[in-house]
């Protein structure tokens, strides 16, 4: 990861302190921590999303992830290995969103 990527337009007009917080600690701070990869981390973020079913933010983070160096078979790989721990619906809804980027 280059550069921390920006939070959206809504964010900043529907919550301003959480989007300081999310610039500043989460993509400022614990993203750019020396001990995990940005690859790796795009790894874990994307498994507790699918396997949380949290279909939102998805999307963002498959791009990240893609940005950071995984490509699609590897995300596709790593939605099909969990399907056996989060389940198959959990698999197939981020599968879904997979196909739209």
């Amino acid at each position: 990861m280059s550069s921390p990527p920006q939070v959206s337009p809504d964010l900043q007009r529907q919550a301003p302190k959480l989007a300081q917080i999310t610039e500043e600690v989460l993509f400022g701070d614990i993203w750019q921590r020396p001990q995990l990869a940005p690859r790796e981390r795009s790894l874990a973020t994307v498994a507790a999303l699918v396997a949380l079913g949290r279909l939102e933010q998805l999307p963002f983070h498959l791009q990240l992830a893609r940005d950071n160096g995984l490509t699609r078979e590897e995300l596709g790989e790593l939605i099909t290995h969990l399907a056996f721990y989060s389940g198959w619906p959990t698999a197939a809804s981020a599968l879904n969103r997979l196909e739209e980027e």
